[in-house]
């Protein structure tokens, strides 16, 4: 069986995503630290890599990205507050390009072909989870192994997201469902950090419209 590099925070996108890859690849999860208030995903990123059965799942630290992003953004920063709906602040400047990169150079020691990532099409506001990048960063980076990809010592990478085969949120959800039943509503999506979501905060009013165009009723446990 081929095997994939799933970016896996432990939120419904990533979860979902890699349960729609389950059925054709040999999963190989790896999630981020890096400095994020909601550092809870972490613990529900490990808990769903047993539920999925991936052959690995890493956890990478990279907190020193806080120190470098300072406050240009809300997820990081302590002083700015989270907005209930998209605003620019909630973008962590080029944060898929680093996961993605780090995945892909895992992707290369393992033999993998496939690095995987949740964007869907409900996230056009994000520059980095648009197919166009993907497919610049794919060709990049495969560019910087483009010797051993000819000698046959590394395999091609494609870099993969639901987003590219046009697929919703919404759609992600209904998939998701159908593997892993009512454990989806222990995925987390809250940019904060509490017992349960808050469901004010941009990324919550997301899942709870998502759950809603789905026809799923949603057993997510919300504060608000």
């Amino acid at each position: 069986m081929k095997k994939a590099v799933v970016v896996f925070s432990g939120g419904v996108d990533s979860v979902c995503a890699a349960s729609y890859l389950k059925s054709k690849y040999q999963l190989y999860g790896i999630s981020f630290s890096y400095g994020q208030k909601a550092d809870k995903e972490i613990r529900t990123a490990k808990s769903f890599s047993k539920k999925l059965g991936f052959k690995k799942h890493k956890v990478v630290d990279i907190g020193f990205m806080k120190e470098l992003y300072g406050d240009s953004n809300v997820l990081t920063s302590k002083k700015r507050k989270i907005p209930s709906e998209f605003d620019y602040s909630i973008v962590v400047p080029i944060r898929n390009a680093v996961f993605l990169s780090i995945a892909t150079a895992w992707a290369f020691t393992q033999n993998a072909t496939l690095v995987a990532y949740g964007a869907h099409t409900g996230d056009k506001n994000y520059p980095d989870c648009r197919p166009n990048f993907a497919k610049k960063l794919e060709s990049s980076l495969n560019q910087g192994e483009i010797d051993g990809i000819k000698t046959g010592l590394r395999k091609r990478i494609e870099i993969w997201s639901p987003f590219k085969e046009e697929l919703s949120k919404s759609d992600l959800l209904k998939m998701g469902f159908k593997t892993i039943g009512d454990s989806i509503f222990k995925t987390w999506s809250c940019y904060s950090n509490g017992k349960f979501h808050c469901g004010v905060c941009e990324s919550c009013n997301n899942r709870k419209l998502a759950f809603l165009k789905s026809s799923i009723i949603d057993k997510t446990k919300y504060l608000h």
